[in-house]
């Protein structure tokens, strides 16, 4: 894909793998809407990378209609959509509501709203590209975290049903799954989340080199973490001894504590 001069949105750009996917955008010659909460968060990226801030929610019905009737007419058209901004909520079935709602929100309604926006268009003129940050919580599962694993495994099925369903009407749809990333999000997710993740972690900017990597050949999973591939296949050929690992790493990682009392 030549991304000179195309139209790219980046959710969730103010900082992590959202900051480094708008740098190697601007750097291939896309021209680039930084979207965040953080409004300096925002300004400060875009002012690099002579983009274009528009900070707001790019979750909620109102806040995504805005972002991309606003990112649209900054840049004459929309050619790319990069849904990244995500949450981490921990806990189990006992998680407030609240946190489930927010994880709901942010890491699946956003991709549906934004596609909802953006499919008349694309459909229209035969073309768009919608990428989504899935994480590898969506292919396999994250220990200690039932909201986070669940909503991004919906994010990943809708990814799976746009592909689907517009692939050959020249929607190209994509998931970006890592493993541990060296953000935020890490660094939020406790004892636990840094057990799990931490050794194999990789950096924000090797994340966005894999997604312009695998945006070259429009693969549908983009695996930062190429062993991924592997351990999702192990999963699906022998589910149970796949969670008979999980119960092993579970056990060792929580001390026999579960996640809940």
């Amino acid at each position: 894909m030549d991304l000179n001069g195309i139209g790219a949105v980046v959710t969730g750009a103010g900082n992590g793998i959202g900051a480094a996917l708008a740098r190697r955008l601007a750097s291939a010659g896309a021209r680039v809407v930084v979207n965040d909460l953080d409004a300096n968060a925002a300004s400060a990226v875009a002012a690099e990378i002579g983009g274009v801030a528009v900070p707001g929610d790019a979750a909620s019905e109102a806040g995504v209609t805005s972002l991309i009737a606003e990112a649209a007419a900054h840049l004459n058209g929309i050619d790319l959509y990069v849904a990244n901004a995500g949450v981490g909520v921990g806990g189990g079935p006992d998680a407030p509501e609240a946190d489930w709602d927010l994880a709901w929100q942010v890491n699946v309604m956003a991709h549906v709203r934004a596609a909802r926006e953006l499919l008349p268009g694309w459909l229209e003129r035969g073309r768009g590209h919608f990428i989504g940050t899935v994480s590898a919580a969506g292919l396999l599962t994250m220990l200690g975290s039932a909201p986070y694993s669940v909503t991004k495994h919906a994010a990943l099925s809708f990814g799976e049903w746009m592909s689907a369903t517009y692939g050959d009407r020249g929607i190209t749809v994509q998931c970006v799954c890592p493993l541990g990333v060296r953000t935020g999000l890490l660094e939020e997710s406790g004892p636990q989340g840094k057990a799990i993740l931490a050794g194999d972690a990789i950096t924000p900017e090797e994340v966005a080199d894999a997604v312009l990597e695998g945006m070259a050949d429009g693969r549908f999973l983009i695996l930062p973490h190429p062993q991924v591939a592997d351990y999702y296949a192990g999963r699906a050929a022998d589910p149970d001894r796949w969670l008979a690992g999980m119960r092993r790493l579970q056990a060792k990682v929580f001390d026999n504590e579960g996640t809940h009392d």
